[in-house]
C-alpha cells in the first residue's frame, strides 16, 4: 500500500488495518515530498513527519519512504520483487493523475487489490473544520446538522463497537509486576509530535494506557472550535499508535486517587511541549500523583504541535479553500455511485 498520508487520520490507519487482513505482512510506501508537489501540490506534512505517523502505526509492519506517487511500469517491477509484494492496495475510490490511474500498472500486472474507503472522514474534511472554525463536528447527544454547503464539515463517521473492537485488537492486560504508565490529554489532529512522546512514554514502563479527554473538558479549556476531532475520532486515533497499550474513553482531567488504583498506575507522566492549558491548571489536575511522587515529565523530544498545524493552513487559506472545493466535488461524485445517486 502506499500513499501521500499528509494529516494521517484513523481513517488511513483504517486502511492500514484492512490491508493487512488481505496479507500477512503490511509494507507501506511513503510518497516523496517532490512526487506529491508534482502531482497535487504540496503536503502540509513533510516527509519526516509523514514517515514517522506511518512508522507509528500499529497495523504496519514495514515502511518504504520517497516512493513515487505515481508508479512506473519499472518501479512497480522492482519494489515487487525488492520486497516479495504480492499485492498493491488501495481504497475503491478512484486515483486518478493527469486523467492516468495511478494504479494502471497494478492493475495490468495483476496485482491490484481494493479495500473499502473508510466513510465519514477525509483529509479534505478535517482541513475544512480548520478553517471554518465552527464546533458541528463536536459529540453532543441528541443533534443532528442539516447545513450540506460546500465546506460544511461536521463529522459524519459513524463510530461502532465494532471498530472500536477491531482498533482495540491484541489489546491485553498489564501482567502482575508491569511498570503501568499513565499518560492523558486531548491528542486532537494526532500527529507526529504526539507520536514521538508516547515513543518516550512507553519507555518509562511495559504498558501505557493514554486517557483521551472528553470534547466539553477540551473546549473549555482551549476554546475556539477545539477539538478539530471529536472524542470518537481522537480515541481511534490513539488506539492505532503501536506504543499504546490501552485507552481510557473520556478520561477525568483530574487524576484522582481512585483512578490510580483502579487502572493500577505506577507513573504519570506528561510531556513539555503541547497544547495544553496553563501551569496553574496543570499543577491541579496531576496535584495526586505530584504528592505521591508518582509525576514525570518527558522531555518532549518534538515540537511540534496542533498549533504548527493551523499556522500552516491559514498561511496558505485560499490554496486549500480551492482544494477542498475541488475534493468535496470528487467525493460527491464517489459517493453517488456508491451510493445510486442516493447522496445529496
Amino acid at each position: 500500500m502506499d500513499g501521500a498520508f499528509d494529516m494521517m487520520h484513523y481513517g488511513h490507519m483504517n486502511a492500514f488495518r484492512q490491508g493487512r487482513t488481505l496479507g500477512t505482512h503490511l509494507i507501506v510506501g511513503v510518497n516523496s515530498d517532490e512526487s506529491i508537489i508534482k502531482c497535487k501540490g504540496a503536503p502540509l506534512m513533510n516527509d519526516q513527519e509523514r514517515l514517522t505517523m506511518v512508522e507509528g502505526c500499529k497495523f504496519v509492519d514495514e515502511v518504504i519512504p520517497g516512493c513515487p506517487y505515481v508508479m512506473s511500469k519499472e518501479y512497480l517491477e522492482y519494489v515487487i520483487e525488492k520486497h516479495n509484494i504480492d499485492y498493491v492496495i488501495h481504497g475503491d475510490d478512484p486515483c486518478i493523475v493527469d486523467g492516468k490511474d495511478v494504479y494502471a500498472e497494478a492493475k495490468t500486472a495483476g496485482k491490484f487489490r481494493t479495500i473499502p474507503r473508510t466513510e465519514g472522514v477525509s483529509t479534505t474534511d478535517i482541513v475544512g473544520r480548520m478553517l471554518l472554525m465552527s464546533k458541528d463536528h463536536h459529540v453532543i447527544s441528541g443533534q443532528s446538522h442539516t447545513d450540506n454547503s460546500t465546506l460544511s464539515q461536521q463529522s459524519k463517521f459513524l463510530t461502532t463497537s465494532r471498530m472500536l473492537r477491531l482498533f482495540s485488537a491484541g489489546v491485553k492486560t498489564p501482567t502482575k509486576g508491569h511498570k503501568v504508565i499513565y499518560m492523558d490529554g486531548a491528542w486532537d489532529m494526532f500527529h507526529s509530535g504526539h507520536v514521538a512522546v508516547l515513543k518516550q512514554a512507553k519507555k518509562r514502563g511495559e504498558y501505557l494506557i493514554v486517557g483521551v479527554h472528553g470534547d466539553a473538558v477540551v473546549n473549555r479549556i482551549r476554546g475556539s472550535n477545539l477539538p478539530l476531532m471529536n472524542l470518537h475520532e481522537r480515541v481511534l486515533s490513539v488506539l492505532g499508535c503501536r506504543f499504546v497499550d490501552d485507552v481510557v474513553i473520556d478520561a477525568p482531567y483530574i487524576i484522582t486517587p481512585e483512578m490510580i488504583a483502579s487502572l493500577n498506575i505506577t507513573e504519570v507522566v506528561h510531556g513539555t511541549s503541547g497544547d495544553e492549558d496553563g501551569q496553574s491548571s496543570i499543577i491541579e489536575r496531576y496535584d495526586v500523583p505530584r504528592k505521591e511522587n508518582m509525576l514525570h515529565t518527558i522531555i518532549s523530544p518534538s515540537s511540534f504541535t496542533l498549533t504548527d498545524i493551523l499556522e500552516r493552513i491559514q498561511k496558505n487559506q485560499e490554496e486549500f479553500q480551492a482544494k477542498i472545493i475541488r475534493k468535496k466535488k470528487a467525493e460527491k461524485e464517489y459517493y453517488n455511485v456508491r451510493y445510486n445517486g442516493k447522496v445529496s
